[in-house]
């Protein structure tokens, strides 16, 4: 018992810090050329056979229901729309900042389900929000008085809405039904569809063909996709959902660390402080708050997946 539960926690530790590894092959594609609609239709069209394998390894159905075809369409769509803002952000703000803001999704899906499903907001929920907001305004002006981009800000915040709409959605819907791996794996080949539209169905993707662009962009599809989905789902059947979500709390740390120690990102006590409490405030609601089971179904892909 004493070695599963170990398992589960190191396994939960991979899933996260594998997930805060997308800019760690993002960035590097982005000084290459490339842009971020051509870096997530390849993302997504090299990650969609490897979890196709996976699911045929599990011996898990392909099939689908007809009432599922559109739900999963649009949860698609929203999981897409998610990494996409998150990716695009990159090109505006620093990555290990952007990765931190991200991480307020589940606050986003706390309010949701006060406001449209009438679940009571406790007094602590209402305090961590603000200790989250406080964060944030930390982050948003730095130690000489400039401020972030408001338009790189925004981008967050609404691949954070995007992400936090998908679980509430998938956890409200007949899709909880789904399988997981069968669920990740329709979302991914739906949400490609947006790339492929965004690219001009193919006659504008840019693909710098140099050894290490390809190994970014299978580090991309391996990393913070398939190894960080599979490794979230075993951690959860471990030690469960509630321990699985508070070390996600490694996700945007991994992505600072990246950021400083590989692309020279600042690291002030201000950004530093400002981290802290956003992490404090969003892992204090995870651990006391009813919403943790929304968290269950791939908190780690996308932003995203890009995850749960």
């Amino acid at each position: 018992m004493k070695n599963v539960k170990v398992t589960g926690y190191l396994l939960a530790i991979i899933a996260a810090t594998t997930y805060g590894m997308n800019p760690l092959f993002a960035l590097p594609l982005y000084k290459a050329g490339m842009d971020s609609d051509s870096v997530l239709f390849l993302r997504y069209l090299l990650a969609i056979p490897i979890l196709g394998v996976m699911l045929k390894a599990r011996g898990r159905s392909f099939r689908l229901k007809r009432e599922e075809v559109l739900p999963l369409a649009g949860m698609g769509l929203l999981v897409a729309m998610s990494s996409l803002m998150l990716f695009q952000s990159y090109h505006y703000m620093e990555a290990g900042i952007a990765s931190t803001l991200l991480f307020v999704y589940p606050i986003m899906v706390a309010l949701m389900m006060a406001g449209l499903f009438k679940e009571k907001v406790q007094v602590l929920t209402w305090a961590c929000i603000a200790l989250a907001l406080f964060g944030i305004v930390l982050l948003y002006k730095g130690e000489g008085g400039e401020t972030l981009s408001l338009k790189g800000v925004g981008m967050v915040m609404l691949s954070s809405l995007s992400y936090a709409i998908y679980i509430v959605g998938v956890n409200r819907s007949k899709l909880k039904e789904v399988a997981t791996l069968k669920l990740t794996f329709y979302v991914l080949l739906f949400g490609v569809s947006l790339f492929w539209v965004r690219v001009d169905f193919g006659r504008s993707l840019h693909v710098v063909n140099e050894w290490y662009t390809w190994v970014n962009l299978l580090g991309l599809a391996v990393l913070p996709t398939a190894l960080s989905f599979w490794c979230t789902t075993q951690a959860v059947q471990y030690i469960g959902s509630t321990p699985t979500a508070i070390l996600g709390a490694l996700e945007p740390v991994t992505a600072v660390v990246f950021g400083v120690t590989i692309f020279g990102e600042s690291l002030t006590p201000r950004i530093v402080c400002g981290i802290l409490l956003i992490i404090a405030a969003v892992t204090i609601i995870i651990a006391g708050g009813s919403i943790t089971g929304y968290f269950i179904r791939l908190r780690k892909l996308f932003p995203r997946l890009p995850r749960r």
